[in-house]
C-alpha cells in the first residue's frame, strides 16, 4: 500500500533532513574547533612541527668509502630501541616513493593532507567496529610523529584520536613540502627486526643504501609497512613475496612501471641480503664500545650540552655522527686474520693439555675456578635470588643446557656449569691493533676473540705483561748512549745487585742461548736475556723507565732492573704507539681513533687534535728500526725469522716477538714503514697457558696473524700499503755505523792508532 504524502507533510520531512545534516555539520565543525584548540588534548606547536622528536641511531663511520661512492662506510650504531637512521629526500631512491604512493596514498599529491572521500568510508567503518583502508601518508604520519597517543579504547576515543590526527595533518601540509614529508615519514616507519626508517631497512635487509633500491626491493620494504611480522621476508617469505608482487602491481596500474617492468620484477626472487646491525654483531664491536665510553667521557669533562644549554646529548637517541679512523676493509681483513689463525692455534693448546689433569699441573687452580665462578653471570642471578653457598655450589654441579662458544661457531650442549668455567679458561684470547706510524691513526682494532660471549677489550682496556717486546726500550736507551748495535758482549749469566731488594738473576734457556762474544743486534734479534741484564746494569733502570714513559707507556713501571725482559705490564695500545715511535723517526704520536663527532645536522662538537712529542732522536730510532730489522733477517734463528722461512715476505719489517714466564703471553710488534701492528695472545688468567714454548713462544701464538693480516693487506693494493716501500733514513746523514763488519775495521784501526799514540 502506497502512501501518499501532502505537500506540507514533504516540506515537514525535508526540513528534519536538512536538520539533521546541518546538526551534523556543525557537531563536525564545532568538534573540530574544539580540537584545534586543544580541548581533546594538547596539539604540537609550531617548534614541535619544525622539530619532531624521534629517536635516532647514532653513526659510527669508518675512514673509507663504500666502493664507488663518496658515502663513508658505517661501522655500527648506537640505538635506544630501533636502529633508524635518517637520509634526505636527494638520498631516496624514486621506486621507494613511488611504492609508498602506490600502495598508501594515491591521491598524495593532490591532497592538502586529507583524502575526505576515503575518510568518510573509514569514520564510518569505525563506528561499526571495522578497519578500513589507511589514513593519508601524511595523517600516518602526524599519528606515528606528532600525536604520541596510546590506542584508543573505544569508538568515542577513536574519533576525538582521528580529529586530532586531521588537524595535526593539515598543519604538517602547511608547514612541509610533499618531498619533506615523505622523507620525514620513510625515515621513521618502523621495518621490523628492531629497524626504523628506510636507510637501515635497505642496510639490515638488502645490505645497501636508500638510494640504490630495485622497484622489488622497494616493494618488499613497503609491504612490511602493513604489518611487520606477517610480511616479514625472514619469517613468512611466501606472504611477502604475494605482497611484493601486488605493490609492483599498483606501481604499474599508477604508471610508475609498465606492465612489463612489473612482470619483470615479480618473476624475481626476494633475494634477501640479511645484514642486521646491533650493539654485538657486525666489524669492530670491541672498538665500537670503547668509542661509546670514550664519547661520554668527551662530552661529561668538555660539558657538551644540546642548544638548550641544559641537556647533555643522549648517544642512542640523539643521531650524532661519529668519524674514526678505522679502516673497514683492513678492519674486516684484521678479524678474518685473527680468525684463520685462532682456529689452529687453539687445537695445537687443546693437544699439549689433552689427557692432563688440569687441577694437578695448574698453580692456584682452585682459586682460579673460584673466580670464574663468581664473575659468571649464573654467580649472579643466583646471588641475586637470595640461593645460598651450597645451593649455587649444587647448582654449579647439576648438568644443564649451556651456550659455548667455539671457532666452529656457538654449540647448545649439556654439562655442568662448573665444567663451562672451566673450558672458558682454557680459551686462548687474543687481541691487535694497526696504525700509521705517521699520523696515529688506528687503522684495525680487535679487542677480543668474541664480543657477544668476552665483552672486555684487551687492546685499550686491558694490560697484560709484555715479555720481550720491552727488551728495544733498553737497547734504544743503550743506543743514546753512543753504544753501537755492533757492539759486543760476553753472553754469560749475571746477577744484580738491587738495593733495597734481593739480588736478581735473569733465566736463560740453555737451548736458545748464544754463547760467547755477541753483538747487541745479534743479542736483540736472538732475545738474549743475558746480554740485555747487562746493558741495563750498565745504563741503569730509572733511563730506561724514563724513556717508556716518554713514548706513550701509561701503566706504571718500576725502575727495577728486570724490567728489561719485560717484567711489567701494558696494553696493545700502549705498546703499539711506542714502536710507531721508532719507525716515526723518533716522534712519538698519540695512537688516535676518534677525529670528529657531529650532531644530526652536521654541527661540529668536538674535534680531535692527537698529542705529539719527540720521544729520541731521528737517528737513534733508526738505528732501533734496523736493529728490529735483524730480528726478522739475521738467520733462522731470529724470533721473527718466520715472516721469511714461512710466510715468505720479501720486503722490509721490523718488529719483536715477546713470551712471558710459563708462557702466559705470546706477543708480536711488527712494523712495515706504513704500518706498525701489536698483537697479544693468551688465556684469560695466566694460570692457564701453554705447556711448551714451542707452541706458547709469541713467534707462534701472535706473528703468525700479523702475517696472514698482512698478506691481506697488500693484496687490496687500494688501500696505498706500499709492499717494497723501505724504511726512510734520517734527514742527516747516518753518523752510526750499522754495519759490523765496516764496524770491526773501524774499530781495528782505532786500536792500532791509539797503540802508537801510547809509545
Amino acid at each position: 500500500m502506497i502512501v501518499k504524502l501532502s505537500e506540507q507533510e514533504i516540506k515537514r520531512y525535508n526540513w528534519y533532513i536538512w536538520r539533521f545534516f546541518i546538526g551534523c555539520f556543525a557537531f563536525i565543525i564545532i568538534m573540530i574547533s574544539l580540537a584545534t584548540f586543544g580541548v581533546f588534548g594538547a596539539l604540537p606547536s609550531l617548534h614541535d612541527l619544525e622539530n619532531p622528536k624521534s629517536d635516532q641511531a647514532t653513526l659510527i663511520y669508518a675512514s673509507d668509502s663504500i666502493p664507488g661512492t663518496h658515502d663513508l662506510q658505517i661501522l655500527g650504531k648506537y640505538y635506544y630501541k630501533a636502529n633508524r637512521s635518517n637520509v634526505t629526500f636527494k638520498k631516496l631512491s624514486p621506486n621507494v616513493i613511488n611504492a609508498l604512493v602506490a600502495t598508501e596514498d594515491n591521491h598524495f599529491y593532490s591532497h592538502s593532507g586529507i583524502d575526505f572521500g576515503r575518510e568518510f568510508s573509514i569514520i564510518l567503518y569505525g563506528m561499526i567496529g571495522k578497519r578500513q583502508g589507511a589514513s593519508t601518508i601524511t595523517q600516518q604520519l602526524a599519528k606515528n610523529q606528532f600525536a604520541d597517543e596510546k590506542p584508543a579504547t573505544n569508538v568515542i576515543n577513536r574519533i576525538l584520536q582521528k580529529l586530532r590526527e586531521l588537524i595535526i595533518a593539515i598543519r604538517i601540509e602547511k608547514h612541509y613540502t610533499k618531498q619533506e614529508i615523505l622523507t620525514m615519514y620513510l625515515n621513521t616507519v618502523d621495518f621490523g627486526n628492531n629497524t626504523a626508517g628506510i636507510q637501515s631497512a635497505a642496510q639490515t635487509y638488502f645490505n645497501t643504501t636508500a638510494d640504490k633500491l630495485t622497484p622489488e626491493q622497494a616493494a618488499t620494504l613497503i609491504a612490511l609497512l602493513k604489518a611487520p611480522t606477517k610480511y616479514s621476508p625472514l619469517k613468512h617469505a611466501g606472504a611477502s613475496k604475494q605482497r611484493r608482487d601486488f605493490i609492483l602491481g599498483r606501481m604499474a596500474s599508477e604508471g610508475f612501471l609498465s606492465e612489463g617492468q612489473a612482470k619483470e620484477c615479480q618473476a624475481k626472487p626476494l633475494d634477501i641480503d640479511f645484514h642486521p646491525i646491533n650493539h654485538i654483531e657486525g666489524l669492530a664491536p670491541y672498538f665500537r664500545a670503547v668509542v661509546k665510553d670514550e664519547v661520554k667521557k668527551i662530552f661529561k669533562n668538555n660539558s657538551i650540552l644540546k642548544p638548550d644549554g641544559v641537556t647533555p646529548y643522549d648517544l642512542d637517541r640523539d643521531g650524532l655522527r661519529i668519524y674514526t679512523t678505522i679502516n673497514y676493509r683492513m678492519q674486516g681483513y684484521a678479524e678474518e686474520a685473527q680468525r684463520e689463525y685462532m682456529r689452529d692455534l687453539q687445537n695445537q693448546f687443546n693437544a699439549e693439555w689433552k689427557g692432563v689433569n688440569m687441577a694437578k699441573r695448574t698453580n692456584n687452580y682452585d682459586l682460579v675456578i673460584n673466580s670464574g665462578i663468581q664473575q659468571s653471570d649464573r654467580y649472579k642471578s643466583l646471588k641475586l635470588q637470595g640461593a645460598t653457598d651450597e645451593e649455587i655450589d649444587r647448582n654449579f654441579n647439576t648438568p644443564d643446557s649451556l651456550d659455548l662458544f667455539t671457532w666452529h661457531g656457538d654449540v647448545d650442549t649439556f654439562m655442568k656449569p662448573i665444567d663451562s668455567v672451566l673450558y672458558s679458561k682454557m680459551l686462548l684470547h687474543n687481541s691487535l691493533m694497526s696504525m700509521d706510524p705517521a699520523t696515529g691513526y688506528i687503522k684495525a682494532w680487535v679487542g677480543g676473540i668474541n664480543f657477544e660471549h668476552f665483552k672486555y677489550d684487551q687492546v685499550k682496556v686491558g694490560s697484560r705483561q709484555v715479555g720481550s717486546t720491552a727488551k728495544p726500550f733498553t737497547y734504544a736507551v743503550a743506543i743514546q748512549n753512543a753504544y753501537s748495535p755492533c757492539y759486543e758482549v760476553d753472553n754469560v749469566p749475571i746477577t744484580i745487585k738491587n738495593p733495597g731488594s734481593p739480588d736478581w738473576t735473569p733465566a736463560s734457556s740453555p737451548t736458545e742461548t748464544i754463547p760467547g762474544m755477541i753483538t747487541l743486534r745479534s743479542a736483540l734479534a736472538h732475545s738474549q736475556n743475558w746480554v740485555t741484564a747487562r746493558i741495563m746494569d750498565t745504563i741503569k733502570p730509572p733511563l730506561v723507565v724514563e724513556l717508556i714513559k716518554k713514548m706513550g707507556i701509561t701503566t706504571h713501571v718500576d725502575p727495577y732492573p728486570s724490567i728489561c725482559l719485560g717484567v711489567f705490564d701494558a696494553t696493545v695500545f700502549d705498546m703499539t704507539g711506542a714502536y710507531s715511535a721508532f719507525v716515526n723517526h723518533g716522534l712519538w704520536t698519540e695512537p688516535t681513533f676518534l677525529l670528529r663527532i657531529e650532531d644530526k645536522n652536521g654541527n661540529v662538537l668536538y674535534n680531535n687534535s692527537p698529542k705529539v712529542k719527540q720521544a729520541m732522536n731521528e737517528q737513534d730510532a733508526y738505528v732501533m728500526v734496523d736493529m728490529l730489522r735483524s730480528v726478522v733477517d739475521m738467520d733462522v734463528h731470529a724470533t721473527g725469522n718466520r715472516l721469511r722461512w714461512k710466510y715468505n715476505f720479501t720486503n722490509p719489517i721490523a718488529g719483536k716477538t715477546g713470551t712471558t714466564s710459563d708462557n702466559s703471553d705470546g706477543w708480536f710488534i711488527g712494523a712495515v714503514p706504513q704500518l706498525v701492528t701489536g698483537i697479544w695472545t693468551g688465556c684469560e688468567d695466566r694460570d692457564f697457558h701453554f705447556r711448551s714454548t714451542h707452541t706458547g713462544e709469541g713467534s707462534n701464538s701472535a706473528l703468525p696473524i700479523f702475517a696472514l693480516y698482512l698478506k691481506k693487506v697488500y693484496a687490496d693494493q687500494s688501500l696505498g700499503i706500499e709492499k717494497d716501500r723501505n724504511f726512510e733514513l734520517p734527514k742527516d746523514p747516518l753518523t752510526t755505523e750499522l754495519d759490523c763488519n765496516k764496524y770491526k775495521q773501524q774499530q781495528k784501526g782505532t786500536n792500532e792508532v791509539e797503540k802508537k799514540l801510547s809509545f
